[in-house]
């Protein structure tokens, strides 16, 4: 009897719609596949000639960041999840966890490093993220698609690579990563990062 007013909350948060079909896929969207939740990094149609359509995706498994391909039926379905964005700082990591802490609560928590290992190549302790709940467990951080971030060391620019414009060396940013930068390009300059990618775009 005392364990009724627990099961109801959960099983409302995850009823809240039937099922997502292939034709319903949005990248960034969360799906779950025998149990396990994955996001669809990206996804094709495909119709051959011959046989039924049928998806290829591109999925990153929450759990422990791993990506992988799978093909899917077209139209075939499954259970939708849960997502919910709250801000966050992010404290510290300490090679097996991220620390952040609720912006509004002050409540602490942790999130593995290997499953945001690639979030965590831009990110600066003390700054203050958006951190996606899956499910009611925080799983992943939202990012934005570029940040600008100090060099922090590299090699001494060159004296007229400005205007060649040619070559590249490798730089490191303030939050630790390395990047392929252009020749001109010096300590304490800022630059304009893709966080797909990986890539050098501009200097800020």
């Amino acid at each position: 009897m005392d364990r009724a007013p627990h099961r109801t909350p959960q099983a409302r948060s995850l009823g809240f719609a039937a099922v997502i079909s292939t034709n319903q896929f949005k990248n960034g969207s969360h799906i779950e596949i025998d149990g396990t939740i994955f996001k669809i990094i990206e996804f094709q149609h495909v119709k051959p000639g011959k046989g039924g359509a049928f998806v290829r995706t591109k999925l990153r498994r929450a759990s422990d960041g791993a990506v992988i391909d799978r093909t899917f039926r077209a139209g075939e379905k499954f259970r939708p999840v849960r997502t919910e964005v709250r801000r966050m700082q992010f404290l510290y990591k300490d090679g097996t966890d991220a620390h952040f802490m609720d912006s509004e609560s002050y409540e602490q928590l942790t999130v593995s490093e290997q499953s945001i290992a690639e979030a965590l190549r831009w990110m600066k302790e003390s700054e203050e993220l958006e951190v996606l709940y899956i499910d009611d467990e925080p799983a992943d951080v939202q990012l934005p698609s570029a940040l600008d971030l100090a060099v922090t060391e590299t090699e001494p620019g060159v004296r007229g690579d400005t205007a060649s414009g040619g070559g590249n060396k490798p730089a490191t940013l303030e939050t630790g990563a390395t990047v392929n930068v252009p020749l001109f390009v010096n300590v304490g300059d800022r630059v304009k990062v893709d966080t797909r990618s990986g890539d050098y775009m501009s200097r800020a």
